[in-house]
């Protein structure tokens, strides 16, 4: 629910050429690292996302998903045949990827309904606006789907997931600060403890 408009289903490719100073998943640059996947069964755990959880679309982020353009592109029409949106992450700018003319990476766009584009800057810091983490960062409606959001965006809260795991661990997704994050989980341990 943090990784783009409505519920998502998003997909996190490992490796990263870009590696910006300050990423919150810098263990997603490594593409010798995560886990292989066929294309057909990442569809079919989207389509039951789907069949299950009434999901509207798919996100790609990373890493970064114009390093796996090719197989991307190919997962994209995919999940567009069975009515799904696309949206994708990247640390590129969209002028750099037009004028590299990589037939993967233009038939990636061609799949992408919405594309948020540059480099996460550190010194750039700004989660006022919706799934970006940095001002410089950009919002390109590529087809009709989302574009009634364009007028929107500033009205759109970013949003965190909190998932309290079995083992006792914590999960955190979304545009957050690092002292909003502690001062959400020291009222929610102040909420907790005052329940006992």
């Amino acid at each position: 629910m943090v990784e783009g408009p409505g519920k998502r289903s998003c997909l996190w490719v490992q490796g990263c050429s870009i590696r910006c100073q300050g990423c919150v998943v810098p263990w997603t640059w490594d593409q010798n690292k995560g886990k292989k996947k066929e294309i057909q069964a990442l569809f079919a755990e989207i389509e039951r996302s789907k069949r299950e959880h009434g999901i509207e679309g798919v996100t790609f982020l990373g890493g970064e998903p114009f390093d796996q353009a090719r197989p991307l592109a190919k997962l994209a029409a995919m999940v567009k045949e069975i009515g799904l949106s696309v949206m994708t992450f990247t640390g590129y700018l969209y002028e750099d990827i037009i004028s590299s003319n990589n037939p993967h990476h233009m038939e990636l766009l061609q799949m992408t309904d919405l594309l948020v584009d540059g480099p996460f800057i550190k010194e750039k810091l700004d989660v006022s606006r919706p799934w970006v983490g940095s001002s410089n960062q950009r919002y390109h409606f590529l087809t009709p789907r989302y574009e009634y959001l364009r007028e929107q965006l500033l009205s759109i809260p970013n949003k965190v997931e909190v998932r309290l795991n079995i083992d006792g661990s914590v999960a955190v997704n979304g545009m957050v600060t690092l002292d909003l994050l502690k001062e959400i989980l020291l009222e929610k341990e102040y909420k907790v403890e005052k329940k006992r």
